[in-house]
């Protein structure tokens, strides 16, 4: 039975086709198949469903057009691959776990060692494998990928006789050391693996084998692999492997954990990945790592991002990070977070420690924090944020738009524009939405809701959860005994209590 790669197609000429293989007895896999010495372009792989062509009652002749080994027919604006017998796709997957200890030859075909290790390096090129690490004697040789001939199961064999002996290189990630029984991050399925085996595409280019990283295995088949390495022939295992379900991350969806950051610079290693996430999935990973693992990603990270996901992580282990972490690095994470909430980690540490994280703060925020922190947790000024818009009594519609534009981070958690005389002592509250549809020389006054409703700083935080559900709340000012604005509670801190509780 032939295999079927199915692609969309826009015209022969067009080099990115999206494609999956399907294989007879071999479930569908998502790698790059070159097919330059045939249609002399790269095909771009990626996951899809079979394409059948004809067999329908109103199905259209297909055109079709053929390069050596391939058969293309596009039918609909996409395309079927149709490869012969002759070009076994199967047999250009390998995995590590069969490669480790192969036998490598040199040009006269003798026997110079096994292969130990392999190596991308990212700044080259980042999923083509580029150094192969032998065993020969007392030490190790190091290959180019372009110095091997042929490359598989039953052995390595080399085209070029000048060899060198192996140095560690930072630069290089190496499958065995680096990825094979590491902990890693699948960021597409928001979770933490641990890495069984490497699938690689071979490839032949400029008359020689090269290996891509597909996939990292993380299921039963890649176990199998492992414990039947050298007892059960591998061709065998790959027939057992077919009843198997695959289990397997994309290499592009991979996230490597390395705390030392000179060396994720020489590795390529980027969080993006992670920053895409939303911080409650990633606090759901963090909280699953180790303690150096924790502290590389928050190491490595933009203090916004950061602070996004440490707000998001259980309270003991908050602690545990800022504890972990540089005073410096700290301190920017925690000038991200409202304040509110940075004053509550800060008690949770001690003293000692506290204080250094306060002292490496913008002299603003730091002052904001300190303030906070001397309100009880458990009072409504613990959970108070400064991050409010305060306006006089007499201002009006266009005078808070002006300030909004100024400041629009504000805008992210504003519900109200709070209204205060000279004395800064509440006077009203302004509904955001009614400034939408109102003239800009209207008073905000004239747009105040009709009762004015906040909460004293040491009233318990068991009645400003009540005031929320009875007034159907969104944001709560809070004041002090003279009713001069201190700050404001969010139905978000609210929410985030009642979580805690």
């Amino acid at each position: 039975m032939p295999a079927i790669v199915e692609c969309r197609f826009n015209g022969f000429g067009h080099t990115n086709l999206a494609l999956a293989i399907f294989v007879s007895g071999v479930r569908a896999r998502k790698y790059t198949l070159w097919a330059k010495e045939t249609l002399g372009r790269q095909l771009d792989g990626r996951a899809g469903r079979p394409f059948k062509v004809g067999g329908g009652a109103h199905s259209e002749k297909p055109e079709e057009k053929s390069a050596g080994n391939l058969s293309v027919l596009r039918k609909s604006g996409r395309a079927v691959v149709i490869l012969k017998e002759s070009m076994a796709i199967e047999e250009e997957v390998l995995y590590l776990t069969e490669l480790l200890r192969v036998k490598v030859y040199d040009l006269k075909g003798r026997d110079i060692g096994t292969l130990r290790d392999a190596a991308l390096v990212p700044l080259i090129d980042p999923v083509r494998l580029d150094r192969y690490l032998v065993g020969a004697g007392p030490g190790w040789l190091s290959i180019r990928y372009d110095q091997i001939e042929s490359i598989g199961p039953d052995g390595i064999r080399l085209k070029d006789e000048r060899l060198t002996p192996y140095h560690s290189d930072e630069y290089m990630l190496r499958m065995v050391r680096d990825l094979l029984d590491q902990q890693i991050i699948d960021a597409q399925g928001r979770k933490v693996v641990r890495v069984n085996d490497v699938t690689f595409l071979k490839q032949r280019e400029n008359g020689h084998d090269v290996l891509h990283i597909l996939e990292v295995d993380i299921g039963l088949r890649s176990m199998m692999r492992r414990v039947l390495r050298g007892i059960v022939p591998p061709a065998t295992v790959r027939t057992l492997q077919t009843h198997i379900h695959p289990h397997s991350i994309r290499w592009e969806f991979c996230n490597i954990l390395e705390a030392d950051p000179q060396r994720r610079v020489r590795l390529n290693i980027s969080n993006k990945l992670l920053e895409d996430m939303h911080p409650a999935d990633l606090a759901d990973i963090v909280e699953n790592l180790g303690h150096e693992d924790r502290q590389a990603i928050f190491n490595t990270m933009d203090s916004e991002t950061a602070a996004e996901l440490l707000s998001e992580v259980e309270p003991g282990i908050q602690t545990r990070i800022l504890e972990s972490l540089k005073a410096e690095k700290a301190a920017d994470i925690l000038e991200e977070m409202e304040p509110s909430e940075a004053a509550d980690l800060l008690n949770e540490l001690e003293h000692e420690r506290s204080e250094q994280i306060l002292d490496e703060m913008q002299p603003e925020e730091k002052e904001e924090v300190e303030e906070l922190r001397e309100f009880r947790e458990d009072t409504a000024g613990g959970l108070m944020d400064s991050g409010f818009l305060a306006l006089p009594e007499d201002a009006t519609v266009a005078q808070a738009m002006d300030e909004l534009k100024r400041d629009e981070e504000i805008l992210e958690d504003l519900h109200s524009i709070f209204l205060v005389d000279s004395d800064n002592k509440l006077r009203a509250i302004v509904p955001l939405a009614k400034l939408i549809f109102a003239a800009g020389d209207t008073p905000l006054k004239n747009l105040a809701s009709d009762s004015l409703v906040f909460v004293q700083a040491d009233e318990n935080q068991g009645r400003v959860a009540e005031m929320f559900d009875k007034y159907n709340l969104l944001s709560l000012p809070v004041v002090d005994a003279q009713q001069r604005l201190m700050g404001v509670i969010t139905v978000d801190d609210v929410v985030a209590l009642l979580r805690q509780g």
